[in-house]
């Protein structure tokens, strides 16, 4: 560890609220420290989110400790020995040392214990067994600073064991390698994630979705991926097609959609898996996407479907018109996927029609407009506006005030006896 490590670590100690949860639970012969992933971005100076502490004492000591200090003690996972102690708006969850008493590859039925070394040796990745004590002491039981250093996932001890004992670990082993690994997966580890790929089908589909989307926002989340297709991990999680090379062109960050769209986790989805409306409805079985992931991925894919049967780049009228029937960001990032592994000439032509969509006038006629031109009060104010407005989807949205009242005059011709 060098000298600007051990400042780094000093003055994240120093901290009021982390001192303070230390200086509360070492007391009464039981010792806490700072594990995971803290002390992995400590040590790699990057920015700390969650500050996880494992103790010695069992979690009623833990509740009682923290109440007496001051926090609000919740037996978040009591069953597992976490409990979350909360204070002045900081929040850490403390878990009691464990050891492993059995696993089916989806659970472990775990026991308390008092031995740092154990529970440190029971994770799954070197670079997550570091600990660190109140004192700055640094504990690793694995090999995790070389790890750290050489930039490499590697798991703690067997790693065919430590996938039996929780078949998640497959797909955390490629996200944290495009998180922070630098070239190849670990030889050993790949080995044992193909050896244990038919474990997969036994997760629950909540928990590979919310892994498989980290990964693919993560930095190195194109070679990861690829990995993953080579090694034959990938057909299974998503079920069909994946459009690799796609992937690997949009997976940047923002290509003028304007709202870093391709940051979306669900946006990274369809970049890989999705082609046409059916791709979107296996998704939404096979990992249980949420509502809102379902909706983006759907109207992406209602865009790809829409935009790539043309022969001729579509114009800025035509785009308006899906943007309104869509969205803006589904049409966007439609056009993105479409012209990634088109060359310079067509992306710079979708980066000026995907301006061109934020462009768009509003439809400005209401219902005070329509009223003043003698339709009474009623559901026939509606049903003018709401024909006026598809007329002027249909022209490609117009700016013009004048056009745009025509649009409501001839509605009003149409609709009103």
């Amino acid at each position: 560890m060098n000298d600007a490590a051990t400042r780094r670590i000093a003055a994240f100690l120093a901290r009021p609220a982390v001192a303070a949860v230390l200086a509360a639970l070492n007391l009464k012969g039981e010792e806490t420290r700072i594990i995971g992933g803290a002390v992995r971005n400590l040590l790699l100076d990057e920015p700390v989110g969650d500050v996880d502490l494992a103790t010695t004492a069992p979690p009623q000591e833990t509740i009682r400790l923290g109440r007496a200090a001051g926090y609000k003690a919740v037996p978040t996972g009591i069953e597992h020995g976490t409990v979350t102690l909360v204070r002045d708006g900081a929040s850490f969850e403390v878990t009691t040392l464990r050891r492993d008493v059995e696993t089916d590859g989806r659970r472990a039925k775990v026991a308390f214990g008092r031995d740092f070394a154990e529970d440190a040796l029971r994770r799954d990745f070197t670079i997550n067994a570091l600990g660190l004590d109140r004192h700055g002491g640094l504990h690793d039981y694995g090999d995790g600073l070389i790890d750290l250093a050489a930039r490499r996932i590697r798991f703690i001890g067997d790693p065919a064991e430590r996938i039996r004992e929780d078949y998640l670990r497959i797909l955390r082993f490629f996200r944290f390698h495009a998180r922070y690994g630098h070239g190849g997966p670990d030889p050993l580890g790949l080995a044992a994630c193909i050896s244990g790929r038919a474990g997969l089908q036994g997760l629950s589909r909540e928990r590979v979705r919310a892994e498989l989307l980290k990964l693919l926002v993560a930095p190195g989340a194109v070679d990861a991926v690829t990995a993953m297709a080579g090694a034959g991990l990938l057909m299974p999680l998503i079920g069909g097609v994946s459009y690799l090379s796609r992937f690997a062109a949009t997976a940047g960050g923002d290509a003028g959609t304007g709202r870093d769209a391709q940051l979306y986790p669900a946006f990274r989805l369809a970049a890989l898996a999705v082609a046409v409306g059916e791709d979107a409805l296996r998704l939404r079985e096979r990992l249980r996407l949420s509502n809102e992931e379902f909706d983006r991925i759907e109207r992406i894919a209602a865009a790809l479907e829409a935009l790539s049967g043309r022969v001729v780049s579509p114009t800025i009228a035509i785009l308006r018109q899906l943007s309104q029937r869509i969205g803006p960001d589904a049409v966007a990032a439609g056009l993105v996927l479409l012209t990634a592994s088109a060359g310079k000439p067509r992306q710079i032509e979708a980066r000026a029609l995907i301006a061109g969509l934020g462009r768009t006038p509003p439809f400005l006629p209401s219902g005070r407009d329509v009223l003043a031109r003698g339709v009474p009060a009623g559901p026939k104010v509606g049903r003018v506006l709401e024909a006026a407005r598809s007329a002027w989807i249909d022209a490609g949205c117009p700016a013009e005030q004048m056009e745009q009242a025509a649009f409501v005059h001839r509605a009003i011709s149409a609709l009103v006896d």
